[in-house]
């Protein structure tokens, strides 16, 4: 009856001071988290159960030299590499938080010399004394504080694990991000080489109809300066082509050299999209996730801190093998039993405080958590809108295209038959350019787009 008693009084105590709950997730309200891209006035109303983030990366990124690219950033890029080593340094704490439920042991070894005068010992005689002792002992977790530091300890390394997801879809996302700026520019650069062919030749129909007195030397000038500036602009993109594929080569874990690549108008992107529900952005989201177990060891450190106002109670034993009674005794063994019980009563505010940090840093995980969960609704709101008015763009660039390509041709058999200026050519020849290169553009942040989008939605998923 005592026992019984006993536990239940036991039970009680710990189910009223709460040092053993679990963490819940909080309520949290994902309604209206993504935005329409076409409707303003609206927020999307999602109902897909499958999201593109969720897809393999081989699935989003089909370009053979690009995957063999991520491969090799996954393999040897240094930040994933301290990423898997940050998780395997909080394995090693969860494995020692674990062990802590177990008993201490210690050994030690205790030697001296020494004389013993006694009725029957010369007191000349040194007399050598040792002792081995061993000692144990077992703090019980009556009220879980060992507990709730294992929990919080899992909490983090669940987090760490999170971070090493979150890099893992920065560096596949800045791999692709840095592969097709190099497919971008190389396109600019054969359009600007096609535009400079095409300045030569103006510039030497100036030429020829300056000698024939139809025009002046200052359209002469003005054809070879616009076939000049052509030339600087294609030293410009191979500039930017050097610097792009040496933050390539960064990313991939080697030294800067040329990248072998395809041709953006090779590239074969989704453009179709299914989101998914709000919710599953708690899950895919490396940085959501990472957030939530953020709050969720600072719940158990909450718990940690409370546990720290009920007693602590110690148990153990010692046994040593000695011969400390002297050269008679050649030795036996000594046994003690101990317990040791320690409830706090005064201790100069330190717990209190300690309670009250611990559930002001809880509040701001949560706060945290929140705004990562906000932040990812942008993040998928931004990019479906960006891919939206990107399409929308390419497509009135390449209508402009056709119409600029047929006034070059018209402008120049204008100028042919004095019926137009130099200026008009130069004119058409830059629009045309200039229509071109904003196509290529926006083809490029087209799909810079659909690498945010399948960022946004977990990249590839936990």
């Amino acid at each position: 009856m005592k026992k019984m008693l006993l536990i239940t009084s036991a039970v009680f105590l710990l189910s009223s001071c709460g040092v053993y709950n679990k963490y819940e997730r909080p309520e949290v309200n994902t309604q209206g988290l993504i935005r329409d891209a076409v409707n303003d006035a609206d927020t999307l109303a999602v109902q897909d159960t499958a999201s593109f983030g969720n897809l393999p990366w081989r699935q989003v990124f089909t370009d053979p030299q690009l995957r063999v690219l991520i491969e090799q950033g996954l393999e040897k890029n240094a930040n994933l590499q301290n990423a898997a080593l940050t998780v395997e340094m909080y394995e090693t704490m969860l494995k020692a938080a674990k062990l802590a439920f177990l008993p201490a042991v210690t050994f030690g070894t205790n030697n001296g010399m020494g004389s013993i005068s006694t009725l029957y010992t010369d007191p000349s005689v040194t007399t050598k004394a040792y002792t081995l002792p061993v000692t144990a002992s077992w703090t019980v977790d009556l009220f879980g504080n060992i507990l709730s530091q294992k929990r919080s300890t899992e909490m983090k390394l669940l987090g760490m694990k999170d971070y090493q997801m979150a890099v893992r879809a920065q560096i596949i996302s800045g791999i692709a991000n840095c592969y097709y700026t190099l497919l971008m520019l190389d396109k600019q650069v054969e359009i600007v080489n096609d535009m400079t062919r095409m300045s030569k030749e103006t510039w030497e129909m100036m030429k020829l109809q300056h000698e024939l007195g139809r025009v002046r030397s200052t359209g002469v000038q003005s054809a070879e300066a616009a076939y000049l500036s052509m030339q600087t602009r294609a030293n410009d993109f191979q500039r930017q082509i050097r610097s792009t594929e040496n933050a390539l080569c960064l990313l991939i874990g080697q030294s800067g050299q040329q990248i072998p690549r395809s041709t953006l108008d090779a590239q074969s992107l989704p453009d179709e999209f299914a989101t998914g529900v709000g919710i599953q952005l708690l899950q895919n989201r490396p940085d959501v996730h990472n957030a939530e177990m953020n709050l969720a060891a600072c719940f158990h450190d909450v718990q940690t801190a409370r546990s720290q106002f009920y007693p602590s109670i110690t148990i153990g034993a010692t046994g040593a093998f000695t011969n400390s009674n002297g050269v008679f005794n050649p030795g036996k063994w000594l046994l003690t039993l101990f317990g040791n019980l320690t409830q706090p009563i005064f201790m100069r505010g330190a717990l209190t405080a300690n309670l009250k940090v611990s559930e002001i840093q809880y509040q701001q995980a949560f706060n945290n958590w929140q705004n990562a969960i906000l932040s990812a609704g942008n993040e998928v709101s931004n990019a479906l809108v960006n891919y939206n008015s990107y399409d929308a763009n390419s497509k009135i660039e390449a209508d402009r295209i056709v119409i600029l390509a047929k006034s070059v041709e018209d402008t120049k058999a204008l100028y042919s038959s004095s019926s137009s200026s130099y200026l008009e050519v130069l004119t058409a020849e830059q629009n045309l350019l200039n229509a071109k290169l904003s196509k290529v553009t926006d083809d490029f942040y087209k799909m810079q787009a659909v690498v945010s989008l399948y960022t946004a939605l977990g990249g590839g998923g936990r």
